[in-house]
């Protein structure tokens, strides 16, 4: 099982038709599994990861 790191929980909200009727909706995050050099895996979020890989190019 891997670690979650992120905090990120899902958004709620109503989904409004055009007669504005109000039904439940939730948006989850979405989380991806990644597996690190030493060999464990990690929950993140796309959005933590991409920005990790941008961090990663810089400081080369």
């Amino acid at each position: 099982m891997a670690i979650k790191v992120t905090n990120k929980k899902p958004l709620s909200g109503n989904s409004r038709s055009h007669a504005l009727n109000a039904t439940k909706k939730q948006q989850k995050p979405n989380l991806q599994v990644i597996k690190l050099a030493d060999g464990t895996r990690i929950r993140m979020s796309a959005r933590e990861i991409r920005s990790l890989r941008k961090q990663d190019k810089q400081a080369a």
